[in-house]
């Protein structure tokens, strides 16, 4: 598949892909480059990279009637670069880390025995895209819940030709090479059956770090058999009623079986407010442009 078509497939949701063409006129490369460009600007908080390597959409969620699912790959860099594509597993802790696992914790259930996905390696030349495909597999053995895993692009590290090693000019001396390995993980969760979840927020708390920097601490509580995934918005109300928002964070997940997440964020210190008076209204949502689903709503006031 050729890097100007992948890009135009992604664009094509944005109004923008027919102004470029019209401005460039037929220059594949200009196009090419302005495309990826703006699909990175506009599309950053559906996007996942890591080193030069760009993914969207940066999770893949199986529900309902939904059987398959494409990844979209483009290499920003200069040159060449080569994917292995594989399975990890997962687990959540309470702060928001993962940690690699190989057994599934009580209550949780791994993906990959549902999914298969090509091709498995993926060589990518610059500003080149090219296509993963999902597939949601034996449907009929899923019990009502969730599954996840989590789809692993490792980058492979340039093989160096027999004779071309660098040498050391001490012979004597042990030579220490580090080749950093940069590699990208994508949720890929299942969701069978009716869900249950779900969440409130509590343990609200706001601290002035060095008298300058507000910090906001809550804690998500989810309950039920699925996860929930969403985007936080902090308001602030003054005393005159007056509402300014002063922070927000995209794509905030607690993932079963974790029923608690502890989350911190930085506040809007350049605001025009008073951190000390008023009260401050936080607003977890799912994440939709017409009409998001509210999950949770908590208020804590400020003196």
């Amino acid at each position: 598949m050729s890097k100007l078509f992948l890009i135009l497939k992604i664009m094509k949701k944005f109004d923008v892909v027919n102004q470029v063409i019209a401005h460039f006129g037929s220059n594949r490369c200009i196009i090419t480059i302005c495309l990826l460009s703006l699909f990175i600007i506009q599309n950053y908080n559906e996007a996942q990279a890591q080193g030069n390597l760009l993914i969207t959409p940066r999770r893949v969620v199986f529900e309902g009637t939904k059987r398959s699912e494409e990844l979209n790959l483009a290499n920003t860099g200069k040159d060449t670069a080569k994917y292995n594509v594989s399975i990890v597993q997962y687990r959540m802790t309470e702060d928001g880390a993962f940690q690699e696992i190989t057994t599934p914790d009580e209550g949780q259930n791994f993906a990959d025995k549902f999914i298969r996905f090509f091709p498995r390696t993926v060589t990518l030349a610059p500003n080149e895209g090219q296509i993963v495909k999902m597939q949601l597999i034996k449907t009929d053995q899923l019990q009502p819940g969730e599954y996840r895993s989590h789809v692993y692009f490792r980058a492979v590290p340039k093989q160096t030709a027999l004779g071309n090693e660098e040498k050391s000019t001490d012979s004597t001396a042990i030579g220490v090479k580090l080749i950093p390995i940069f590699g990208i993980t994508i949720p890929v969760i299942i969701k069978n059956g009716e869900s249950t979840m779900r969440v409130t927020l509590s343990d609200l708390k706001i601290e002035i770090v060095n008298d300058t920097i507000p910090r906001l601490r809550l804690a998500f509580n989810r309950t039920g058999n699925m996860s929930v995934y969403g985007d936080l918005i902090v308001q602030h109300v003054s005393p005159q009623a007056v509402v300014t928002q002063v922070g927000i964070v995209k794509g905030i997940a607690v993932y079963t079986p974790n029923l608690v997440r502890k989350f911190q964020m930085e506040l809007d210190k350049r605001a025009k407010v008073d951190y000390r008076k008023g009260l401050l209204k936080v607003t977890f949502s799912s994440q939709s442009e017409t009409k998001p689903e509210k999950f949770a709503t908590a208020e804590i006031t400020l003196n």
